[in-house]
């Protein structure tokens, strides 16, 4: 579709999926979900003040052009329509864009790229978690002339997932992480997320893109093959950051390696990732009035978890059980139980089911309520406790008793 009655002589767009969320003179693109279908809130959108409404369905069309003064665009998927006014936006724009995925650490990265770079640039990047789909779509259309460079992240949890992404966002070089065992129910096994996040360096190297790549990471390595390369060491920790985890090492070389490779010097960027604040639960560090608390709760997954019980110190866990793992449940959960016993720690506490098909002789809560009333009863001082699950676990809502 020709998209430039709405692009041309633009600075911004301003585009809205939620209804409930609209600037005056807003694009509202009406999705479909599950269990919502946005078209029936499109004619109520441009009564709230949307300039425009795209929409999927011919009798809200209808409706929408009986009214007599409203703007309607009838779209044969409202979805597809999102990504392709992207796409052009993005395009029109000629914004250079930094793609970003991987298993573990791609939002703590982008994070870190993002407070580099901006010492030097005037930066536009993922907010929250928008890298989805539709995340990553509107991500772009948020997108303003001023803008000098843009990071967008994109996840995936099935095969295809980034190279549709890639096929939006056009990236002119990007960034893998890592690759490690998650969502191993979507991508049927560690190969499928192997080939999965590889169609980001797939796009790279048919656009004569290229790469920032950790050279230690064997994996990487295969799936990169001769894509250009620019290259980074998983390195240490430096001193005087707020994040914690060792893992957190390698987020950190990527953050210096892509700012330098982008005129950013290292102290300069050094000072930038020292001034970070980790948030969400994600490698946060909380000293309270009873324990100190590490809490990376947003995301779990088998490389995550044995990384984190790897690298914490304390003897303490409070852990959530990992999702989406299909028929490698079972295993992943017993090899994290072997961990801990291995470790001997000193109090284990686990959130949800799939642990109690394994040999742990630890306390197993079926949700955090349980937990809950267990640590109300049991209160936890003196501990620094590790407190990592999958985010569906809702560990953070134990938070306030430690």
């Amino acid at each position: 579709m020709d998209w430039s009655f709405l692009i041309e002589g633009k600075d911004a767009l301003c585009v809205s999926t939620d209804s409930r969320n609209l600037p005056e003179g807003c694009i509202f693109v009406a999705l479909k979900g599950e269990t919502f279908d946005g078209n029936t809130f499109a004619l109520k959108a441009l009564e709230q003040g949307a300039s425009l409404a795209i929409v999927d369905d011919e009798q809200v069309y209808n409706t929408i052009l009986q009214a007599g003064e409203y703007s309607a665009l009838l779209v044969e998927n409202s979805l597809l329509a999102l990504q392709d006014l992207a796409r052009e936006w993005r395009r029109y724009l000629g914004t250079r864009i930094i793609g970003i995925t991987g298993t573990n650490g791609k939002t703590t990265t982008k994070e870190l790229l993002a407070a580099v770079l901006s010492t030097k640039y005037k930066m536009h990047y993922t907010q929250g978690n928008l890298n989805n789909s539709i995340g990553v779509p509107l991500t772009l259309l948020q997108l303003r002339r001023e803008h000098e460079m843009a990071i967008v992240e994109m996840g995936a949890s099935h095969p295809g997932d980034i190279k549709e992404l890639v096929e939006v966002a056009e990236p002119n070089c990007g960034l893998i992480t890592n690759v490690g065992k998650a969502h191993l129910q979507g991508f049927g096994s560690f190969e499928g997320v192997m080939a999965t996040k590889a169609e980001l360096y797939d796009y790279l190297r048919e656009h004569n893109g290229f790469c920032f790549r950790n050279t230690d990471n064997p994996y990487l390595k295969k799936m990169a093959g001769d894509l250009k390369t620019v290259a980074y060491t998983t390195g240490t920790m430096p001193e005087g950051t707020q994040l914690v985890g060792a893992y957190n090492s390698e987020n950190i070389q990527a953050a210096l390696c892509v700012g330098e490779h982008f005129g950013v010097d290292r102290e300069t960027g050094l000072a930038a990732i020292r001034a970070y604040v980790p948030s969400n639960n994600r490698s946060q560090k909380t000293v309270t009035d009873k324990n100190t608390l590490i809490v990376d709760a947003y995301n779990a997954n088998p490389t995550s978890m044995q990384a984190a019980i790897n690298s914490f110190k304390g003897e303490t866990f409070i852990l959530g059980a990992m999702r989406e793992l299909g028929e490698y449940s079972h295993t992943e959960h017993q090899n994290i139980v072997n961990m801990l016993l291995e470790r001997k720690a000193d109090t284990v506490l686990l959130v949800g089911d799939e642990y109690r098909e394994t040999t742990a002789p630890y306390p197993i809560f079926a949700n955090v309520d349980e937990l809950c009333e267990h640590i109300k009863q049991h209160p936890l001082t003196g501990c620094t406790i590790l407190i990592k699950g999958s985010r569906s676990n809702k560990l953070e809502n134990v938070l306030p008793l430690l």
